[in-house]
């Protein structure tokens, strides 16, 4: 399935050959600090013609930086990824080289998904079937092929939520194997346990008062706390999904106690496993997240690095210089992002994102001739086109999943922990939006809750499947799929740059909105 999703991401990955929408920050940006170490300003135009450097960028001419530093308002980690690509294809002239780490690691997400929806639900052809849906979503198409930062963040958290799932599922076998050998003891007695969830629901088993074993630390917490410290070394709005990714995490450690049968599974949960997690979980993630800064720390020509030496008595006066001018740094940063309220024509209210109301185009533009499927009505204008559109059944089915997933999950399967798992994906990367409502945002940041969006399709699926006859469960979920096949293949040149009559664009366009 990761194959078939990596064709759609790379197949024509350097189309359009030009910086698309936001890459005019990111892709300089990276290339700069593969040469300096530090992003570098740039001019916006060249030459007594007024060439604009990002066309001069795209024809090769990439020695146009400026010495002094650029004040960049995200941290590092993103665009040293891109630099991965253009330091192994072929330098900055190369927008496949540019596109290369985004297309990668859009492909390693769906082989990712693919092996969280197997370990959520048990079942082969429901993992199989999230493999698919994120092959085919246009949103996560076209984010794999254009150097932007969200893509990173996207991968770094779905591969922290893998890790976050494999630890809940080691913890459990730990305080089952703890279970049997504490049950033996004379402090157990028996006791119906009807209002317990799970699977020992209705049954009656022994309540031990027993504390059971520590189970907070595990390799697999650890390793989900750097990779979101790399998501937030990425972008800032990774601290969301780290403060609840812990939380759910050291939640479902307290759950299993109470599944398994200890008494007092909240607060020992709390003492001997949260704050033990936390104990090692934060200085993990904040230990990754500067050192993600090591080259701001290391070129003294970096953007600020001097700022304490030449503002003496000012900001935290307490700190070493180096350190305080690595806070105003922040300080600035921060107030670029509670501010920026420019307006834009493609700005979407995030409370829209997940309808895909307003999508981005990141890339439009008339062509002459009749190349690719121009061809098919050669009196037409020609155009191309990348719009950061997703699959619109496709979410507006994951959007009417997630509020049937909370029904099923409290009226019908009461105590699935599955459906919190889905949620907190909604959570971490699209609820906290909705503080910055005056803020300049666009629908492509919904990418990083694309997975969930799959997830939450996925698990009304699997519900039908265990509920449905199976030949009507096959025969419904066989004809959604095809639908949305059909429908990506009808999107897809206008994701990927293919050249179409202007009526075919126009025909993509369902909403006002879209245009």
């Amino acid at each position: 399935m990761a194959s078939f999703g990596g064709i759609l991401r790379f197949v024509r990955l350097g189309s359009p050959h030009a910086i698309v929408f936001d890459e005019t920050y990111y892709v300089k940006d990276a290339w700069t600090m593969l040469q300096t170490g530090e992003p570098r300003d740039w001019p916006k135009t060249v030459g007594i013609n007024n060439t604009p450097i990002d066309t001069l960028f795209a024809q090769g001419d990439t020695h146009g930086w400026l010495q002094s530093a650029e004040y960049v308002v995200h941290p590092p980690i993103g665009k040293w990824m891109i630099a991965i690509g253009l330091q192994l294809f072929g330098g900055a002239a190369s927008s496949f080289a540019w596109r290369f780490a985004t297309a990668f690691v859009g492909t390693l997400a769906i082989l990712v998904l693919c092996r969280v929806a197997l370990r959520m639900f048990h079942n082969l052809p429901i993992a199989l079937l999230a493999g698919f849906l994120l092959s085919i979503d246009g949103l996560g198409i076209v984010m794999s092929r254009t150097a932007l930062l969200d893509n990173f963040i996207m991968i770094f958290v779905l591969m922290a939520f893998a890790c976050l799932l494999i630890h809940k599922d080691k913890a459990y076998e730990k305080l089952t194997a703890a279970y049997e050998q504490d049950s033996q003891r004379r402090n157990a007695r028996f006791m119906p346990v009807g209002i317990h969830f799970g699977k020992h629901r209705g049954t009656t088993r022994l309540v031990l008062d027993a504390k059971g074993p520590r189970i907070a630390w595990s390799w697999w917490r650890a390793f989900a706390a750097i990779l979101l410290g790399l998501a937030t070394g990425t972008k800032w709005s990774g601290i969301y999904f780290f403060a609840v990714f812990a939380f759910i995490s050291v939640l479902w450690d307290a759950w299993n106690r109470r599944e398994i049968g200890y008494r007092n599974w909240f607060s020992h949960g709390v003492w001997k496993d949260a704050l033990p997690a936390a104990g090692f979980m934060l200085p993990l993630w904040i230990g990754t997240y500067c050192a993600s800064w090591t080259g701001w720390f290391i070129h003294s020509d970096s953007y600020l690095h001097n700022w304490a030496a030449e503002n003496p008595g000012q900001g935290l006066t307490w700190l070493p210089q180096g350190l305080r001018s690595f806070v105003e740094y922040h300080r600035e940063m921060w107030d670029f992002h509670t501010t920026l309220d420019t307006p834009h024509s493609y700005m979407a209210n995030p409370l829209t994102w997940p309808l895909q109301i307003r999508p981005t185009s990141f890339y439009w533009e008339k062509i002459s001739g009749s190349p690719g499927l121009c061809s098919l009505s050669p009196s037409s204008q020609c155009v191309v086109a990348v719009t950061s559109l997703g699959n619109p059944l496709l979410w507006w089915l994951g959007s009417l999943s997630v509020l049937v997933g909370i029904v099923i999950a409290c009226f019908i399967k009461k105590g699935d922990w599955r459906i919190l798992a889905i949620l907190a994906g909604f959570i971490g990367g699209w609820l906290p939006w909705a503080q910055y409502m005056h803020r300049t945002t666009f629908t492509f940041y919904s990418i990083v809750i694309l997975p969930w969006i799959v997830l939450a399709i996925c698990y009304v699926a699997n519900w039908l499947r265990q509920n449905v006859a199976a030949v009507n469960y096959r025969v419904t979920v066989s004809a959604v799929l095809i639908v949305l096949a059909i429908v990506s293949a009808f999107f897809y040149p206008i994701w990927t740059a293919m050249p179409v009559p202007y009526e075919f664009w126009l025909a993509h366009m369902w909403l006002p909105s879209w245009i």
